[in-house]
């Protein structure tokens, strides 16, 4: 199967292309941002663009995507190499000021997105693209591969009561797009306002690809996501966010495993887990028993027990409902000794951390009530969304 080339990629090779950019350029870059020859997109500006690469911009996490947790901030600065100014898009502002977009005009966009709704980079993207609505300002984004594939969509549409920075618009917790499509989605359906929005497209992606089968090198776009399989549990492990019990930060397998102190895990999956589980009719994983010790956040210094989410088919593996599944599970077993963590989270102050996670309280009063998995069903209904994605689909 050939390399994907990603937009950045076809930016770098095409002559022709880069002679439509005439103007000064801005950057909203991250770690990921690379070529196929692992060259950082900034870099690559610098040589393609010289003197007219006037700014950088970063997402959540940073330029340097060195910030570990949600409302941990970035700060603004000159960049000691580059000598232009990075700014942050998760500092005292999620929208660039008028003040950062002054003498820009051309604004590139190269970011590498992991396919579900709890994912802040697409929301910085369409931030931008509000903000530049009605602007002399072209929003160019270099598209990327979505890690999880291009055609599953699995989980809840998020309810306009949930919004917030890590959902933002009524998409399923895997919205099959890629951030070109996400963008392109946006000036559709979500904006009055439109923007000078264009998308670079990707060659050699087909919607059914992992990441895996893109033959591209994979960086951790953010930094508890090292491995491109820990793309593949996300979906359903960051509800544990929602939750005291560990997703495995502060470990080397952060959001694959979860677990607490009080969880023996030998004795739960010998005794419940491993008969639920094959009795679920949910496929594509194993559980394996394991104890941990997170180094930083949640019940640093403390053993926990705990298990992790080997995909072992990643077609017939759902995430969303395995980790709903979970959740259900150690909600039961643990008892008074699970928790719900309280707000604030992603700057709302008003809901339930686990209820802006999910996008809904539903779920959250799904687990209280042990409720059945067919359930679920009934919280997962996509076949409007599935037909509007038609639409927007340009692979």
């Amino acid at each position: 199967m050939p390399k994907v080339a990603t937009g950045l990629d076809i930016l770098l090779q095409d002559a022709d292309l880069q002679e439509r950019f005439k103007g000064k350029v801005a950057l909203l870059c991250h770690n990921a941002s690379i070529a196929n020859d692992y060259s950082h997109a900034a870099l690559r500006f610098k040589e393609l663009f010289g003197p007219r690469f006037i700014k950088i911009f970063g997402p959540q996490h940073g330029f340097a995507t060195d910030v570990q947790d949600n409302m941990i901030e970035s700060d603004h600065f000159v960049h000691p190499y580059f000598n232009i100014p990075v700014y942050s898009l998760y500092s005292e502002t999620r929208t660039p000021t008028d003040e950062m977009l002054e003498g820009i005009d051309h604004f590139f966009i190269d970011l590498q997105d992991v396919g579900c709704r709890m994912y802040t980079y697409i929301y910085t993207l369409t931030l931008l693209l509000e903000k530049c609505a009605g602007k002399d300002i072209e929003i160019i984004v270099l598209d990327r591969p979505n890690p999880i594939n291009g055609i599953d969509l699995e989980g809840n549409i998020l309810e306009h009561e949930f919004k917030s920075f890590i959902g933002l618009h009524p998409l399923p917790v895997r919205h099959g797009l890629t951030i070109g499509e996400v963008a392109i989605m946006h000036q559709k359906m979500w904006t009055r306002s439109k923007a000078n929005l264009h998308v670079i497209m990707m060659k050699n992606w087909q919607r059914e690809m992992y990441f895996e089968d893109t033959n591209l090198p994979w960086v951790l776009p953010s930094p508890n996501l090292a491995r491109a399989e820990s793309a593949l549990t996300f979906p359903g492990s960051v509800l544990f966010e929602g939750t005291l019990l560990s997703e495995g930060r502060g470990t080397t397998q952060p959001l694959e495993i979860v677990g607490h102190p009080k969880i023996e895990p030998y004795g739960l999956f010998t005794d419940h887990l491993k008969k639920i589980t094959k009795n679920s009719g949910l496929n594509g994983f194993a559980l394996r028993p394991i104890t941990f010790l997170p180094t930083f956040q949640k019940h640093s210094g403390k053993v926990c027990g705990g298990y992790q989410i080997h995909v072992t088919d990643r077609k017939t593996f759902k995430p969303w409902r395995t980790g709903q599944f979970l959740m259900r599970e150690l909600y039961k077993h643990l008892g008074s000794a699970f928790e719900w963590k309280a707000p604030p989270y992603e700057y709302n102050y008003d809901h339930k951390p686990i209820d802006i996670i999910n996008g809904s309280d539903k779920l959250r009063h799904w687990v209280e009530q042990n409720e059945s998995l067919e359930m679920l069903d009934s919280f997962e209904v996509l076949d409007d969304y599935a037909q509007l994605v038609k639409e927007i689909r340009i692979y």
